[in-house]
């Protein structure tokens, strides 16, 4: 017979392994800047792919036992201290330009400038908006977004208007409303993008959305969102909102 977890038992379970994952990847990549390896070495040397690895650095991939046991040969370390992290204790993460891999997706290029393993409440993002993409689709989930023009002209299109930004200017957003980055005049556009994947409490309450995002979350980013307390709300008809006096301007900003 079969004895199913009560559902608080089970989602403090799954938080655990999120966890374990995220300290894991926290120690690998720990272990390999330590040593000066990019993954692209790390792969050579473990016979390991490189996607794999990064995964496994993120918390993205869980590792199998052959790859953990490869990996603690490599470094040279009991497979125990895999994973015990030590940046639990730093009070900062850094990327080297060196590690900073580039990702593509939906049309945009994008690299992370965190270790989301990490830290979850916030995602930097760096991301090139070509004029080659192609498409009209928008996309929409829970949290927020600021981004950053560094280069090239930008179009945000967000809930049906447009704004047009240019280098030096910022827009910040809420991320439930469909949106889409749209580079525009003669070369790609370069912009910051931090996002937030938890609803704040300031936002205002909308229905609950599916989340559909250009830029996928990390595992663990991705949990968090999905275990917000806003989820066990009740359904938005029957909500009411506990703020005083509505946000100033909220609907108009870009």
């Amino acid at each position: 017979m079969t004895t199913r977890l009560p559902k608080r038992q089970h989602t403090h379970l799954e938080a655990q392994i999120q966890s374990q994952l995220c300290s894991f990847g926290a120690r690998l990549r720990e272990l390999r800047l330590k040593r000066g390896w990019t993954l692209e070495e790390l792969a050579c040397r473990s016979s390991l792919s490189k996607a794999f690895l990064s995964r496994l650095e993120s918390g993205g991939r869980q590792a199998s036992i052959a790859a953990a046991l490869t990996l603690s040969r490599i470094f040279d370390v009991s497979l125990a201290s895999l994973f015990e992290s030590q940046l639990a204790t730093e009070p900062c993460v850094i990327v080297r330009a060196a590690d900073a891999e580039v990702k593509s997706v939906n049309g945009l290029k994008y690299t992370s400038l965190s270790n989301a393993g990490r830290f979850f409440n916030l995602q930097p993002i760096k991301v090139t908006v070509p004029l080659s993409r192609h498409g009209q689709e928008h996309y929409h989930h829970e949290g927020e977004e600021w981004i950053y023009v560094l280069t090239g002209s930008l179009t945000l299109s967000l809930a049906g208007k447009i704004y047009d930004l240019e280098p030096g200017d910022a827009a910040h957003f809420d991320s439930r409303l469909s949106h889409r980055l749209i580079a525009r005049g003669e070369k790609d556009a370069e912009v910051l993008l931090v996002a937030s994947p938890v609803a704040t409490a300031g936002q205002p309450m909308l229905p609950q959305i599916s989340q559909h995002r250009a830029i996928p979350m990390p595992v663990l980013q991705t949990f968090a969102v999905a275990t917000s307390p806003r989820f066990n709300q009740l359904p938005f008809q029957k909500q009411k909102s506990k703020l005083k006096a509505p946000i100033q301007k909220r609907k108009d900003l870009p």
